[in-house]
Protein backbone atom coordinates (compact mmCIF):
# COMPACT_ATOMS: atom_id res chain seq x y z
CA UNK A 1 0.00 0.00 0.00
CA UNK A 2 1.16 3.06 -0.91
CA UNK A 3 1.44 6.09 1.97
CA UNK A 4 -0.73 8.51 -0.12
CA UNK A 5 -3.45 6.23 0.35
CA UNK A 6 -3.46 5.28 3.57
CA UNK A 7 -3.17 8.99 4.62
CA UNK A 8 -6.37 9.55 2.27
CA UNK A 9 -7.90 6.60 4.28
CA UNK A 10 -6.59 7.79 7.71
CA UNK A 11 -8.55 10.67 6.39
CA UNK A 12 -12.14 9.25 7.24
CA UNK A 13 -10.77 7.67 10.18
CA UNK A 14 -9.60 11.26 11.55
CA UNK A 15 -12.99 12.91 10.78
CA UNK A 16 -14.53 9.73 13.34
CA UNK A 17 -12.50 10.81 15.64
CA UNK A 18 -13.30 14.14 15.54
CA UNK A 19 -16.54 13.83 15.75
CA UNK A 20 -16.63 11.64 18.95
CA UNK A 21 -14.64 14.58 20.82
CA UNK A 22 -16.86 16.73 19.70
CA UNK A 23 -19.77 14.17 21.56
CA UNK A 24 -18.03 14.16 24.34
CA UNK A 25 -16.03 10.86 23.65
CA UNK A 26 -12.75 9.21 23.09
CA UNK A 27 -11.29 10.75 20.06
CA UNK A 28 -10.32 7.46 18.37
CA UNK A 29 -11.94 6.55 14.71
CA UNK A 30 -11.50 3.90 12.42
CA UNK A 31 -12.83 2.93 8.76
CA UNK A 32 -12.67 -0.64 6.99
CA UNK A 33 -11.93 -0.56 3.19
CA UNK A 34 -12.59 -3.53 1.15
CA UNK A 35 -10.05 -5.59 -1.19
CA UNK A 36 -11.25 -2.96 -3.72
CA UNK A 37 -10.65 0.37 -2.01
CA UNK A 38 -14.19 0.92 -1.48
CA UNK A 39 -15.31 2.06 2.15
CA UNK A 40 -17.32 -0.44 3.59
CA UNK A 41 -17.70 1.24 7.16
CA UNK A 42 -16.68 3.99 9.55
CA UNK A 43 -17.14 4.50 13.35
CA UNK A 44 -15.45 6.15 16.03
CA UNK A 45 -15.57 5.33 19.83
CA UNK A 46 -18.61 5.35 21.20
CA UNK A 47 -17.79 3.94 24.95
CA UNK A 48 -18.76 6.79 26.75
CA UNK A 49 -21.96 7.90 24.25
CA UNK A 50 -23.39 4.91 24.10
CA UNK A 51 -22.24 3.79 27.67
CA UNK A 52 -20.92 0.39 25.86
CA UNK A 53 -17.58 -0.59 27.00
CA UNK A 54 -17.03 -2.99 23.45
CA UNK A 55 -18.21 0.11 21.23
CA UNK A 56 -14.39 1.07 20.22
CA UNK A 57 -13.90 2.69 16.90
CA UNK A 58 -12.91 -0.55 15.11
CA UNK A 59 -15.75 -2.63 16.17
CA UNK A 60 -18.11 0.21 15.35
CA UNK A 61 -16.59 0.58 11.76
CA UNK A 62 -16.99 -3.22 11.48
CA UNK A 63 -20.85 -3.24 12.50
CA UNK A 64 -20.77 -1.20 9.99
CA UNK A 65 -19.37 -2.42 7.20
CA UNK A 66 -22.10 -5.14 7.54
CA UNK A 67 -21.80 -8.67 6.96
CA UNK A 68 -19.49 -9.65 4.24
CA UNK A 69 -18.83 -12.91 2.75
CA UNK A 70 -15.01 -12.23 3.09
CA UNK A 71 -12.72 -9.52 4.71
CA UNK A 72 -9.67 -11.57 3.52
CA UNK A 73 -8.09 -8.59 1.06
CA UNK A 74 -9.91 -5.61 3.27
CA UNK A 75 -8.00 -2.97 5.39
CA UNK A 76 -8.82 -1.35 8.57
CA UNK A 77 -7.80 1.86 9.08
CA UNK A 78 -7.33 3.51 12.82
CA UNK A 79 -6.00 6.33 14.08
CA UNK A 80 -4.76 4.56 17.22
CA UNK A 81 -2.72 1.43 17.22
CA UNK A 82 -5.92 -1.03 17.96
CA UNK A 83 -6.00 -2.63 21.48
CA UNK A 84 -6.27 -6.54 22.03
CA UNK A 85 -10.05 -6.51 21.97
CA UNK A 86 -9.88 -5.02 17.87
CA UNK A 87 -6.50 -6.75 17.39
CA UNK A 88 -8.61 -9.87 17.92
CA UNK A 89 -11.08 -8.61 15.86
CA UNK A 90 -8.83 -8.09 13.21
CA UNK A 91 -6.92 -11.42 13.41
CA UNK A 92 -10.39 -13.53 13.98
CA UNK A 93 -11.76 -12.41 10.76
CA UNK A 94 -8.69 -12.40 8.79
CA UNK A 95 -8.46 -8.73 7.70
CA UNK A 96 -5.02 -8.52 5.75
CA UNK A 97 -3.77 -4.77 6.26
CA UNK A 98 -3.95 -2.43 9.48
CA UNK A 99 -3.41 1.51 8.99
CA UNK A 100 -2.00 3.29 11.92
CA UNK A 101 -2.24 7.00 12.76
CA UNK A 102 0.06 6.49 15.81
CA UNK A 103 1.23 4.07 18.43
CA UNK A 104 3.05 7.24 20.62
CA UNK A 105 0.39 7.35 23.15
CA UNK A 106 -0.58 3.79 23.52
CA UNK A 107 1.17 0.87 21.50
CA UNK A 108 -1.74 -2.30 21.22
CA UNK A 109 -1.65 -5.38 19.26
CA UNK A 110 -0.34 -4.19 16.07
CA UNK A 111 2.98 -5.92 16.46
CA UNK A 112 1.32 -9.54 17.49
CA UNK A 113 -0.97 -8.61 14.28
CA UNK A 114 2.26 -8.27 12.15
CA UNK A 115 3.70 -11.64 13.73
CA UNK A 116 0.24 -13.34 12.73
CA UNK A 117 0.56 -12.27 8.71
CA UNK A 118 -1.39 -8.78 8.76
CA UNK A 119 0.32 -6.14 6.86
CA UNK A 120 0.85 -3.04 9.21
CA UNK A 121 1.41 0.40 8.07
CA UNK A 122 2.27 2.58 11.00
CA UNK A 123 1.84 6.07 9.90
CA UNK A 124 3.10 7.82 12.61
CA UNK A 125 0.96 10.81 11.85
CA UNK A 126 1.66 14.41 13.91
CA UNK A 127 -2.01 15.43 14.07
CA UNK A 128 -3.48 12.06 15.60
CA UNK A 129 -0.78 11.80 17.91
CA UNK A 130 -1.55 15.59 19.38
CA UNK A 131 -5.50 14.87 19.48
CA UNK A 132 -4.90 11.79 21.49
CA UNK A 133 -1.92 13.90 23.53
CA UNK A 134 -4.56 17.07 24.34
CA UNK A 135 -7.27 14.10 25.58
CA UNK A 136 -5.51 11.81 27.71
CA UNK A 137 -3.96 15.25 29.11
CA UNK A 138 -7.10 16.76 29.91
CA UNK A 139 -9.20 13.49 30.39
CA UNK A 140 -6.90 11.06 32.24
CA UNK A 141 -9.44 8.88 34.28
CA UNK A 142 -11.52 8.59 31.26
CA UNK A 143 -8.09 7.46 29.25
CA UNK A 144 -7.38 4.96 31.66
CA UNK A 145 -10.95 3.51 32.00
CA UNK A 146 -10.86 3.15 28.14
CA UNK A 147 -7.54 1.24 28.28
CA UNK A 148 -8.23 -0.91 31.28
CA UNK A 149 -6.12 0.79 34.08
Amino acid sequence: MNEAEARRWLATAVAEARAGLAEGGIPIGAALYGADGRLLGRGRNRRVQDGDPSMHAETAAFRAAGRQRSYRGATMVTTLSPCWYCSGLVRQFRISRVVIGEARTFHGGHDWLAEHGVEVVLLDDAGCTAMMRAFIEEHPDLWNEDIGE
